[in-house]
């Protein structure tokens, strides 16, 4: 599952619940943003790891913590929050690591 953010209808409110809730939360995550303009969830390979052709990424969620899957794409204020954070970033973030958003 991924975002096109190029897309003038890519990124809303359910495409970001969908691309969480495609995530499994058995291993640690993190959201990407490609600098061609697609984000998806990285998993197992987060942090500074295989970074070449990102424009941005999130700070890296711990397995087990809630930040992906069902749950967490269940919940509306998390949603939102993702959701904001890729709108306010893209296409011209101040950093290629965000981690207040």
């Amino acid at each position: 599952m991924q975002i096109d953010l190029n897309t003038p209808d890519g990124l809303t409110l359910e495409a970001v619940r969908q691309l969480l809730a495609s995530a499994s939360d058995d291993e640690h995550t993190q959201l990407r943003v490609t600098k061609g303009g697609i984000a998806y969830i990285s998993s197992g390979v987060v942090g500074g790891t295989d970074i070449g052709g990102l424009l941005f990424r999130l700070e890296t969620w711990a397995k087990g913590s809630g930040y992906v899957g069902l749950v967490a794409a269940s919940d509306e204020v998390w949603v939102m929050q993702i959701f904001n954070a890729l709108k306010e970033n893209w296409p011209n973030p101040p950093f290629d690591y965000i981690d207040v958003y």
